[in-house]
C-alpha cells in the first residue's frame, strides 16, 4: 500500500526525526489493519471518508483522547496527500473528516523554586553517573534543547572559546545556543571525567551511558522523570517539561519572543507564543493573590 515509500518520503524529503517517523508508521499500520479487519477493504484505493470517521469513532470508544486522535488523523492526512501527489490515488478520503476539537492546554513547566530544589537534589550524587545526570538535566533547562538534540550532541558541537553549543534540530536545522561561564566550566570538567572514565572509547557523542554507549530516549526520560518526581506533582515530568520551563522563565523575565523562538529552534512564531500565555496566567495568579482590587473581581 505504498506505506514504505511514504515513510522514505518522510525520512529523506521531509527529513523528519526517527522518533516522528516511528510514530507515523505506527499510526498508519493501525489504520490499515482496521480497514482490513473491520472494513473488509483489500486496497487503500477503496478507502472513503466514512472509513476514516469509523476509525476515529473506534479510537474514541477505546478511551483515546481527542489530542491523540488528532495526531493520528494528521498522519492519515499526510499519507493521503502523499498518495495523491504521487498519482497513486485520485481522491483524499480525509478531506471531509472534521478535526476533533481539543481543549487548549498550556505547556507544563516547573516553578523556579522547584528548579532550585531539583538541582540541590541532583548535586548530591557522586562519580561519573551523578555528574552526567546533573549536567544532562542542567543542559536541558539551561538551553531548552529537545531530548533528541541532547542525545545527538557531539563533543565537537561544544565551542569552549565562544561559550556556545551547535545544535542540530528538527529537519536538520542548525542553531547556536550560548551558555553561561558556569555551564562551560561544568562541560569542561565533564569531558575530563568522561575521558578518565572511558579511556578506550572514541564515540563522538557528548553524553554517554554508564557503560560508555550512546544515550537513548528512554534513558534520558527515566533519569529526568526520577528527579522531577521528587520536586513536582506536575502530570508530565519528562525532558520536555524542562524545555517548557526554560521558555516560560525566559518569557516571565521579559525576554523577547523572537529570541526565545530562535533559542528553541521553532520554525513558527505561533509555536513560541504559547509561552507568553503561560506568563500571562502566572501574572493573573499573582494579581489574584496579591492585589487589593482582585477581591472585588471575585464576589
Amino acid at each position: 500500500m505504498k506505506e514504505t515509500s511514504f515513510l522514505q518520503y518522510l525520512e529523506f524529503e521531509k527529513r523528519f526525526s526517527l522518533h516522528t517517523i516511528t510514530a507515523y508508521k505506527k499510526d498508519l499500520q493501525q489504520f490499515l489493519l482496521f480497514i482490513k479487519e473491520e472494513g473488509g477493504l483489500s486496497s487503500v484505493k477503496e478507502v472513503r471518508h466514512p472509513h476514516v470517521r469509523s476509525w476515529m469513532v473506534h479510537l474514541l470508544s477505546e478511551g483515546m483522547s481527542s489530542r491523540s486522535i488528532n495526531r493520528k488523523l494528521s498522519t492519515l492526512k499526510a499519507y493521503f496527500r502523499f498518495m495523491m501527489k504521487r498519482g497513486y490515488l485520485d481522491h483524499n478520503p480525509t478531506d471531509k473528516v472534521p478535526v476533533p476539537k481539543i481543549g487548549k492546554r498550556l505547556p507544563s513547566n516547573l516553578k523556579k523554586d522547584e528548579i532550585s530544589r531539583l538541582f540541590d537534589l541532583v548535586q548530591e550524587e557522586e562519580g561519573f553517573p551523578g555528574f552526567r545526570n546533573r549536567l544532562m538535566i542542567e543542559m536541558l533547562y539551561a538551553t531548552g534543547m529537545r531530548r533528541s538534540e541532547l542525545i545527538n550532541l557531539l563533543i565537537s558541537d561544544f565551542d569552549t572559546s565562544r561559550q556556545q553549543l551547535t545544535v542540530k534540530g528538527k529537519g536538520g536545522k542548525i542553531r547556536i545556543i550560548p551558555i553561561s561561564t558556569e555551564l562551560r566550566k561544568k562541560l569542561e570538567n565533564y569531558l575530563t571525567l568522561r575521558a578518565t572514565e572511558f579511556t578506550d572509547i572514541s564515540l563522538p557523542y557528548l553524553f554517554l551511558t554508564d557503560k560508555g554507549k550512546k544515550l537513548y530516549p528512554k534513558f534520558v526520560y527515566r533519569t529526568v522523570h526520577r528527579y522531577l518526581s521528587l520536586v513536582t506533582n506536575n502530570e508530565y515530568r519528562g525532558p520536555h517539561a524542562l524545555r517548557h520551563s526554560f521558555a516560560t522563565h525566559l518569557s516571565e523575565n521579559g525576554a523577547d519572543i523572537n529570541a526565545i523562538k530562535a533559542l528553541l529552534g521553532h520554525s513558527s512564531l505561533a509555536s513560541t507564543q504559547v509561552y507568553t500565555h503561560n506568563s500571562i496566567e502566572r501574572l493573573r495568579e499573582v494579581y489574584q493573590q496579591a492585589h487589593p482590587k482582585a477581591e472585588e473581581d471575585n464576589p
